[in-house]
């Protein structure tokens, strides 16, 4: 009995270790069996500096209104008068074609209308002599009715002339070619000896006045831009100058290829140092306001960091609690060619997800690792 007894217990403790090893090795393959935190390219972002910069665009200097100078009949150039860069005066002639032909135009037209006006004198006198015998009944009334009909296309003739006249001397004025407004050469077509075709350009206008500063606006700061709003213009080749400028314009359909919105902004009280041509930052009232871009500054992304949530743009941020992702929406103040300036939502030293922003979810676990080229993610 005491050995049966022995047998059981015995029996009963290899169970017991057996069934404790079974445990053990089932809770060892549930913890080989958790997943590994997914891998993705992130690096803590730190503030431009510069949130001026961040809530600007970039802009053009131009002049309002830019016209081409044209010659308005056919001919060759033999006289140009004004370069690149000069400065013109309305009625100021800047180019001259070969006015020979239009001269001889003109001539041949004016002895027409000498001819015109003697075969009228001659048809007034017919005339004057008919209708005296008309009332001596001394000529027949279908010969008055000749003399009369005579006399009409005399004066028709006569008046036709004369338009030929104004008509070719017209032609040859325009063999001047004359600006109609004060302004500066900003282009130069054609050459000294070319010929020529009536609305050829041979100059380029820009016209003295109004001056325009341009911007391609993004969906993002398109509100701010609505016409009447006020911006303030700042100039690269002017440091430490402001200028002031107005909505005068813009585009009611974005361009296919950027998705911008051109906008034209009238600058106010322009001085003369303002060049055209010169590049321009352009922030609207409301982004030059102090606000929370201005206390946080900007940060550039590139732009495999863009990712959107509905229609607004976001980025995926790395917790620092928990290494989980968390999908941010931001505001994007500048979409550049192969950056963003994001003005809003991100705090100084968030790490933010570079590359493979479509494959990851909200909640994930991930390890951060480095950018294998930190180079190609640099604004």
């Amino acid at each position: 009995m005491r050995q049966q007894s022995h047998g059981v217990l015995r029996g009963a403790a290899i169970a017991l270790v057996l069934s404790g090893a079974i445990a053990l090795s089932a809770c060892s393959k549930q913890e080989a069996a958790a997943p590994a935190p997914r891998p993705v390219v992130a690096v803590a972002v730190h503030a431009d500096g510069n949130a001026m910069q961040a809530a600007s665009l970039p802009g053009e200097i131009q002049a309002r209104y830019s016209t081409p100078l044209s010659f308005r009949v056919n001919g060759k150039i033999i006289e140009r008068r004004v370069r690149l860069g000069d400065v013109v005066k309305a009625g100021e002639a800047v180019a001259q074609l070969d006015p020979a032909d239009a001269q001889k135009n003109a001539a041949s037209s004016q002895a027409q209308l000498d001819a015109a006006q003697h075969g009228l004198v001659f048809a007034k006198q017919q005339l004057d002599r008919d209708q005296a015998q008309a009332k001596e009944n001394l000529i027949s009334q279908a010969q008055l009715e000749q003399t009369t009909n005579a006399y009409a296309s005399a004066l028709a003739q006569r008046d036709q002339a004369a338009q030929q006249v104004a008509l070719t001397k017209n032609q040859l004025q325009y063999t001047s070619l004359i600006v109609g407004h004060d302004g500066v050469i900003t282009g130069e077509q054609a050459d000294t000896g070319q010929n020529v075709s009536a609305g050829q350009a041979v100059y380029n206008l820009a016209w003295s006045g109004d001056v325009d500063v341009i911007c391609d606006v993004p969906e993002s700061t398109l509100s701010a831009f609505a016409i009447g709003q006020t911006a303030r213009v700042t100039l690269a080749a002017l440091p430490g100058r402001t200028f002031t400028a107005r909505v005068r314009e813009l585009s009611p359909a974005a361009d296919p290829q950027s998705r911008t919105y051109r906008a034209r902004l009238t600058l106010e009280h322009p001085t003369p140092d303002v060049r055209l041509g010169m590049t321009a930052d352009i922030a609207p009232a409301s982004a030059a306001s102090n606000g929370p871009a201005d206390q946080h500054g900007s940060f550039t992304l590139p732009v495999t960091a863009l990712f959107h949530q509905g229609q607004q743009p976001a980025v995926w941020i790395v917790r620092a609690s928990d290494n989980a992702l968390e999908l941010r929406r931001v505001t994007v103040a500048r979409y550049n060619e192969r950056t963003i300036v994001v003005s809003q939502g991100l705090n100084d030293g968030e790490r933010v997800v570079l590359q493979g922003v479509h494959t990851v979810s909200a909640g994930e676990q991930v390890r951060v690792i480095a950018p294998l080229h930190p180079e190609d993610f640099a604004s």
